[in-house]
Parts: C-alpha cells; structure tokens; sequence
C-alpha cells in the first residue's frame, strides 16, 4: 500500500511516564521512518490508566507534535492494562450471521465488567485443535469509559482519534514486519511498562496466549521512595540514572527483587502455556518497555527458562535517515518505540 494522505496515521502511544510519537511513510521499498520523538509525561498525570491531568497530558501532546513538526493530525492510539480483557475461547462453529450475537452472549461469563459498560471485538482464529465443530476465536473488551476518556484526550490535544487499539496487538504489528522470525517460531513478547506488562505468545503471526498484568518499572521507584524516605521524582530520578547517587547499592537491592518478581510472573505464564498446548514450546523471548532496561533482568529469564531472550529492535527492517536518527538515538529510543511504531503502520481502514 503506497503512503497517501488519505489513509496515513499518526502513531502515539500514551504511556503513563512517556508519551511516544511515530510517524512512517510505506514506500515500494519499505517502512520509511519519518518523525520519531518522546516526551516525559507530567508526575501523576496519568494513574493506573485513567488520565488525572488531562489538559497536561494534552500539552504535552501537542508540544511534542510540534518539536517533531508533525502536521498530521489523524492519529492511531492504543490502551491497556486492567482496562481491557483479552481471552481466547472455544466456541461452537455457527453461520457467519449468528456469529456476531453468539460471541456476544459468551463474552458475558469470560468478562469482570457489565456487559453493557465494554466494547467488544473478536478475530476468528481458526479450527480448534480438539474439535472440528468448534472453532477458536481472540475475544477483545475494552471499558467504555476508557474510550470515552482517551477520545476527549485526543480531541483536546486538537488532534482526531482514527484507531483505538490495544498495545499488546500494535506490539505484535511491528514485531511481524521484523525480518528473522520464522512462521512456525514460538515467541513470547513481554513488554513491561511503567504500569503494566503485557505478555504475548506467538506462533508465527498467530497469538496463542495473551496476559496484562499490573507489574512495571513503578514498582522499583515506590520501593525507592519509601526506603530511602524521597520523593516520587527524586526515585524517578535516581532509577533512571540521571544522577550519580551515592544510594546505589540499594537500588540495586531493589531492581533486583523487583525483576525477581517479573521473572517469576512471567515462568508461570510459559509454564502454563506449555501444559497446556500439544508440542508448542517458547522458543524464544523479547523484552521491550522500560523494564528491558533493567540490569540483570534478561539474564535472569534466560537463566529460568532455558531460552533465547533479546531486547527488541523496532527499527530492524525500515528505511532510516542515519543524519535524522543516528544510531545512538535508535539505540537509546528501541525498547520505548514499538508500540508507537506499530500504531503507525495502522491505516484508516484497518480491521
């Protein structure tokens, strides 16, 4: 599909400690980056998903639109976390015109919320293994509320909403466009954000098995703070690395209990996949998020598991300017920029 204004998006994802923005231009060629940026997003302005400042986050939004001269302003966004429910079910093989209300009345006894207070997708997967009068299919449930919410963002950083997507899948967007995963490789993508992290198996472009959960690199600041007795940013601050702190030995005491904790989270999911499916086994892992920052973490996961695990390279495969982003920069933005980037690969029309 050749790049036209007429369908072209705007990648933002909105994360709760960064804000990213991709835009991309499909040529004959490939996937050309053409703008690229991120934005720390205002201390508390964004709480367990909800927006808490929302013309603070909308500034900061348009700041960034314009540090990156961005005049697009049709833009794919995404959600997640507790807010959304992902499940593969089982369901028996019906007419495509019962289809729709048979998942609906099933969806009911998979989802923690009124059914009447989400918005629900489905993407037929295929046969069951089991059965052929059944067939699997992806079941997606989004709070209304949530919509509603990034809808108003999004309208008042003076911008229009095209896309509402979940991050686990614009992750699996950009990952599938990355040469060297073969169709019948195991993979598991974990990305751990600030506040959430979202496991994704895959088989080939196939999900098997997804799972969000509320763990994040937040975890490591709130134990900084109240063990050393600072504030929020201070912690920020100190586990970014921004300064050299003469507390370090607890920062590291901590990032690794913390990492620990995710590994352990994580083995449960793999091992829980691999009980249950005839001769799949994660063959291989890759981290992103700011969590794939984490000293110690990867080796740590390797270590449990047996298996291969790499930091994802977003960027592997697209067409790059190296005098508009040289490779210091891409290393430095890689484990923060594939879900932006996946967004960005959205077209107006997509399913």
């Amino acid at each position: 599909m050749l790049f036209s204004k007429r369908d072209h998006l705007v990648g933002l994802d909105i994360g709760s400690s960064f804000i990213k923005v991709a835009e991309l231009k499909t040529s004959k060629k490939g996937n050309i980056l053409k703008k690229f940026g991120v934005a720390r997003v205002p201390s508390g302005a964004i709480a367990e998903g909800r927006v808490v400042d929302m013309e603070g986050v909308a500034n900061t939004i348009r700041t960034l639109f314009k540090s990156q001269k961005i005049k697009e302003k049709n833009v794919a966004i995404s959600t997640g976390g507790h807010s959304v429910v992902i499940k593969t079910i089982n369901t028996a093989k019906v007419a495509d015109k019962d289809l729709h209300s048979t998942i609906h009345s099933e969806a009911e006894q998979y989802i923690p919320y009124d059914i009447d207070d989400v918005n629900i997708d489905y993407q037929i997967l295929g046969e069951s293994d089991f059965s052929s009068d059944q067939m699997n299919v992806l079941l997606v449930a989004v709070k209304k509320d949530i919509v509603a919410e990034y809808i108003d963002l999004i309208t008042l950083a003076g911008l229009t909403p095209k896309i509402i997507d979940v991050d686990t899948f614009a992750l699996q967007n950009v990952y599938e466009t990355m040469p060297g995963s073969g169709p019948e490789q195991v993979a598991l993508l974990v990305d751990i954000g600030a506040s959430k992290t979202s496991l994704n198996i895959l088989k080939g472009n196939t999900s098997l098995m997804m799972r969000d959960n509320v763990s994040g690199t937040n975890q490591i600041v709130e134990e900084l703070s109240i063990q050393l007795e600072i504030s929020i940013e201070e912690a920020e601050t100190m586990f970014r690395g921004d300064k050299v702190q003469k507390d370090s030995g607890t920062l590291k005491e901590i990032r690794e209990s913390v990492a620990n904790t995710w590994c352990a989270e994580i083995c449960e999911v793999v091992y829980a996949f691999q009980s249950n499916t005839n001769n799949n086994k994660v063959e291989k892992i890759v981290l992103s998020g700011g969590g794939g920052f984490v000293e110690g973490f990867s080796d740590r996961i390797k270590s449990e598991l047996d298996v291969e695990v790499a930091s994802i390279n977003p960027f592997e495969g697209m067409i790059l300017d190296g005098k508009r982003f040289p490779a210091s920069f891409i290393s430095g933005v890689g484990l923060q920029a594939p879900i932006a980037l996946g967004l960005a690969l959205r077209r107006v029309d997509d399913k």
